[in-house]
C-alpha cells in the first residue's frame, strides 16, 4: 500500500509489528538517551523533515486512510467517529503545519526557570528536563499521531504511540513518514514507535510499563480513562472530556452570544472543546433561544421545562444530556435564574474542561472567573479557542483536566520535568 519511496520506512514498521511490547520500550527508552542531549537545530531539522515527509508521502497516507474509513463505515461506525478519522490534503496540510510550528517554538529543555545563591555560596537552579518516554493511547485521530510526536521530539522525549485498530493504516503511513524525516535529520528513528498490535489486551500491558514509560497520556472516552484510572503502574496525566459550557448571562450582547454558542457548538462538533450545554438566563431567554432555534436549526436540542416552551422542536431533557459530551450536532439547554444558578448547574456537571459566560457586566465576568473551576474559563469568546495552536503553544498533546503538573493544553513546557543543578567550590554540610 505504501509503496515508492516508502519501502524501508515500510520495512521498520513491519519489523516494529513484529516486537512486543516490552522490547518496544526499550528502544524508545535508548532513543529517550539520545534525544535528551540533541541540540535544538538537530530536532529542528527532524520536525521540518517529517514535515516535508507528510506532504510529499500524502498520496500514500490518504491511501492507507481510505482504507480505514472503508472499514469504518462498512462496520457501520457513527459520523462523529468517522470525522475524526477522515484524513484530506487539507488536514495533511495542517498535520505538517504543525510540525513546523513547532520547529519555530523555543526549545523548554535547558531553560532555567529560577535560581539562587545560598549563603553558604552553593549556586542552586532549577532547569527543564525531558521525562524521558512519553507514552500515549488515543483513539481514532491520526492527526494525533503527527502532533504528538512533534512535541515529544522537540521536547526531547521520545514516543510510545499506541492508537486504536480502526486506524492502524493510517497510523502506519504517518509514522512511517515521520521516521523517514526523523532519520534525515540525523535523529534516531525509534524517537517515534508505533505499537502495531491492537488486540485490546495491549492496552492493559501498555499502561504497566513501569520503568520503560515514564508519562502516559490517555486520550478517548470514558471506558479508556476509567480503565488508565485503574489498571495504570506509570504516572499518568487525563486528557479528560469536554463537557463544556456557554452560559448567557442578563447583559449580553445578543448578537455576540449567537455567534459564539453557534460557533462553539457547530464549528467542530466532534471535539472536546465544542460547546455540549448552553445555559440562558430568564430574562433574554425567549429572544435568545428563538434566534437559536433558527441559527442551530441543524442542530439536536435537548431543554429543560422552560426550552421546550420557547423552542417547540426541544425535546425534554435527561439527567444524562445534561452530564454527557455529545461530541455531535446534539445540545442540552436549561434556562436559569441568575449567575447564581448557572454556575451551580456547571459545577453539577462540568467536567473540568472549558466553561464559557458572555455577558457585559464587569462583576458577573469577574465572579465567574474566580468562582468557577475548569482548567480553561472563557469571557465572550467561543470554546473552541481552547486549543494549542489558537493559545500559541503550537500543536497539543491534549488538554489535561487534572490539577496536578500539568492543566489544559499541554504543549512543550507541560512534556517537561525540572531537575535541581547545584554547583559548588568544595562546601560540606555541618
Amino acid at each position: 500500500m505504501l509503496g515508492g519511496n516508502f519501502s524501508v520506512s515500510a520495512l521498520l514498521l513491519l519489523l516494529m509489528g513484529s516486537v512486543g511490547l516490552q522490547e518496544l520500550g526499550e528502544r524508545a527508552r535508548e532513543a529517550s538517551r539520545l534525544l535528551a542531549s540533541a541540540s535544538r537545530r538537530a530536532k529542528d531539522d527532524a520536525l521540518t523533515l517529517s514535515a516535508e515527509a507528510l506532504v510529499r508521502h500524502s498520496e500514500a497516507i490518504l491511501a492507507a486512510n481510505a482504507a480505514d474509513i472503508k472499514r469504518a463505515v462498512a462496520e457501520d461506525v457513527s459520523e462523529t467517529v468517522i470525522d475524526r478519522l477522515r484524513l484530506d490534503a487539507g488536514r495533511i496540510a495542517s498535520m505538517a503545519d504543525g510540525l513546523r510550528s513547532v520547529a519555530f517554538l523555543d526549545d523548554p529543555v535547558g531553560e532555567v526557570t529560577d535560581g539562587s545563591v545560598r549563603p553558604n555560596g552553593l549556586h542552586v537552579r532549577r532547569v527543564r528536563v525531558p521525562f524521558g518516554v512519553v507514552g500515549i493511547i488515543y483513539e481514532n485521530r491520526p492527526n494525533v499521531t503527527s502532533d504528538a510526536a512533534g512535541l515529544c521530539l522537540k521536547s526531547g522525549n521520545a514516543v510510545l504511540l499506541r492508537g486504536s485498530a480502526g486506524a492502524i493504516e493510517s497510523n502506519r503511513a504517518v509514522v512511517a513518514a515521520l521516521r523517514e524525516g526523523i532519520v534525515a535529520g540525523g535523529l534516531p528513528a525509534d524517537s517515534v514507535l508505533l505499537v502495531e498490535d491492537v488486540r485490546h489486551e495491549t492496552v492493559d500491558e501498555f499502561v504497566r510499563l513501569r520503568g520503560l514509560i515514564d508519562l502516559l497520556i490517555p486520550r478517548g472516552g470514558p471506558s479508556l480513562i476509567a480503565m488508565v484510572r485503574e489498571r495504570a503502574t506509570v504516572p499518568f496525566i487525563i486528557d479528560g472530556d469536554g463537557n463544556c459550557h456557554i452560559y448567557v448571562d442578563a447583559s449580553a450582547d445578543l448578537d455576540m452570544a449567537e455567534r459564539i454558542v453557534v460557533n462553539a457548538k457547530i464549528q467542530r462538533p466532534s471535539v472536546c472543546n465544542a460547546m455540549e450545554t448552553l445555559l440562558v438566563h430568564r430574562e433574554i431567554a425567549e429572544v435568545l433561544l428563538r434566534r437559536l432555534d433558527r441559527s442551530l436549526s441543524s442542530v439536536a436540542l435537548f431543554g429543560d421545562e422552560s426550552t421546550c416552551k420557547i423552542i417547540s422542536r426541544a425535546e425534554p431533557a435527561t439527567e444524562d444530556d445534561y452530564a454527557q459530551e455529545f461530541l455531535d450536532l446534539r445540545l442540552a439547554v436549561a434556562v436559569v435564574d441568575n449567575l447564581d444558578e448557572a454556575m451551580a448547574h456547571i459545577r453539577r456537571y462540568s467536567t473540568g474542561h472549558s466553561e464559557a459566560i458572555v455577558t457585559s457586566d464587569l462583576s458577573s465576568a469577574s465572579r465567574f472567573v474566580n468562582e468557577v473551576d475548569a482548567a480553561a474559563v472563557l469571557v465572550n469568546a467561543s470554546t473552541r479557542f481552547v486549543d494549542g495552536g489558537e493559545l500559541g503553544l503550537g500543536a497539543e498533546i491534549g488538554i489535561s483536566t487534572q490539577k496536578l503538573h500539568a492543566r489544559g493544553p499541554m504543549g512543550l513546557r507541560e512534556l517537561t520535568s525540572l531537575k535541581y543543578i547545584i554547583e559548588g567550590t568544595g562546601q560540606v554540610r555541618s
